[in-house]
């Protein structure tokens, strides 16, 4: 999910919360207002029957009869309204509802006479007053009280008790709401988040603008490389850098992609220079190690089988070998150096690799039998499809040679070294497998680093050990070929070395 995407949604979501939350003030704010302005009415009614009728206990105790019906004659048009008289204890003396309340039923005065001494105290903060409501003994009426004094005047001798409750009927305020405020309210307020969410919209879309470029100027970069010719082609890429955020940052990109140019520049430099003195190290010194060797060939020809030179021929036999040891170490910094190149290219060719195992296997069982070690090329499942692979031969049997010299260095007479290639989906898998020594698990992800040596394995330097060249190689010859190299080997368990290929099409 790209960044206009999350500040877009972002956006939207913050504006629906919004809406919900002015919605949800709106009714609560409304509900508030009603309940005020019926505790306000509901005061100024009971003033009004207070100041009209200043005798209202003395008419209940002259005339108990009438009073009843005179009291509901009060809210005759008020449904919802019902209409207590109280004692000053809260005992309800009369009222205007149908229920018939128990004997000695009190009203708790206790909120609407806190309400009444807040107002004394400061009139203009007068609030509305939730409290019972005798008849349906619920929560939501508004009630309001009015002292009466006894016929003498003094001190309070009862209450005139209001309780009002909302219109339930079709035409209450809070169907009005509904119909005439609630529904045109929701679409204005959904047409304003619409609104303002599209216009956030275009501003993040203008403001990303030059992140999005140059986040595809990183992405082309990325896949063309530090070329010294895609210098125009950048600035071509790259926004203009501008005198925000987006432009300090573009600069910063220029800055540092400039600075990667100068520091790619050198490193492809030095590198050229690497490989081409150590392929000219690798010409030059190949003519004379031949000529060493095929003079030291000569001496130790001279002297065979004359007794006096017994110790020259041991002397000639060790410069010998370590002439050949340098001789295959110039050979593999050679070939090494070949296959660095940026323009060596492989010559392909569909083969089936089991018949290439066959030839490899044909070569080495020679040299392998005078060292007392068999070397088998397993035959491929009858069930499973030939495994075809496009190949560079001469580099492939190069690489198993690799494999199987380096076997052959460190297994005892008597070993086995097996060859076999798998087909596997849209791969081939070529294993070299041999029950020698094994390798030491703290030298497997050193195995094929170049002039790697494993130390508890090696021969002597002056001896027939590798230099650590040969492995590097094969590596390097797989990754050429689209490919990758594992190995599997314990102590006392052998050596199993997988190169897996890309499979030709059939």
């Amino acid at each position: 999910m790209s960044v206009r995407v999350k500040l877009a949604l972002t956006i939207f979501a913050t504006g629906v919360v919004t809406a919900l939350l002015v919605i949800a003030t709106v009714l609560y704010a409304f509900q508030r207002f009603e309940r005020e302005m019926t505790f306000q009415r509901a005061t100024s009614f009971l003033m009004r029957i207070t100041s009209t009728y200043d005798d209202v206990l003395e008419l209940r105790r002259r005339r108990p009869d009438e009073f009843q019906a005179w009291l509901r004659s009060l809210v005759l048009y008020e449904p919802d309204t019902q209409l207590y008289l109280l004692d000053r204890e809260g005992l309800v003396l009369a009222s205007t509802g149908k229920v018939r309340l128990a004997p000695g039923f009190k009203v708790a005065l206790g909120p609407v006479l806190a309400a009444m001494q807040s107002a004394k105290q400061d009139p203009g903060r007068t609030s509305f007053v939730m409290g019972d409501d005798p008849e349906r003994m619920d929560a939501d009426a508004v009630v309001a009280a009015e002292p009466l004094r006894g016929a003498a005047g003094g001190d309070t001798a009862g209450y005139l008790y209001l309780v009002a409750h909302r219109d339930s009927g079709a035409g209450s305020r809070w169907e009005a709401l509904r119909s005439t405020f609630a529904l045109p309210s929701l679409a204005l307020i959904a047409g304003i988040v619409a609104v303002t969410t599209l216009l956030a919209a275009m501003v993040i879309a203008s403001v990303t603008r030059p992140l999005q470029r140059l986040t595809e100027a990183v992405a082309t970069l990325s896949k063309r490389g530090l070329e010294e010719g895609s210098a125009s082609t950048t600035q071509t890429l790259l926004p203009q850098p501008t005198r925000d955020e987006f432009g300090q940052l573009t600069s910063a990109f220029e800055m540092m992609l400039a600075t990667l140019r100068r520091q790619w520049s050198a490193l492809r430099r030095l590198d050229h220079f690497r490989r081409e003195g150590v392929s000219n190290l690798s010409h030059d010194l190949r003519s004379p190690l031949t000529a060493t060797a095929a003079c030291l060939e000569t001496l130790d020809a001279r002297w065979a089988g004359d007794a006096s030179h017994a110790e020259d021929r041991r002397l000639v036999e060790v410069a010998l070998r370590n002439t050949r040891n340098a001789a295959r170490l110039v050979q593999s910094l050679g070939d090494l150096a070949k296959l660095d190149e940026p323009e060596f290219r492989l010559h392909r060719v569909d083969v089936d690799v089991g018949e290439l195992l066959d030839d490899i296997g044909i070569r080495f069982a020679e040299p392998a039998g005078r060292k007392q070690i068999a070397v088998r090329v397993l035959p491929p499942d009858g069930a499973a499809r030939p495994p075809y692979a496009s190949l560079d031969i001469e580099l492939f049997e190069r690489a198993i040679a690799n494999l199987i010299d380096n076997a052959m260095k460190f297994c005892a007479p008597g070993s086995h070294i097996e060859l076999s290639a798998r087909s596997k989906s849209a791969q081939v898998d070529v294993c070299v497998a041999d029950d020698g020594p094994g390798i030491a698990e703290a030298d497997l992800p050193f195995l094929f680093d170049r002039f790697f040596q494993s130390r508890q394995n090696v021969a002597p330097a002056t001896g027939e050990g590798g230099k650590g060249l040969g492995l590097a190689i094969v590596k390097r010859i797989v990754e050429l070929h689209g490919g990758e190299v594992t190995v599997d080997g314990a102590p006392e368990h052998g050596t199993r070395i997988t190169l897996t290929l890309p499979a030709a099409p059939r």
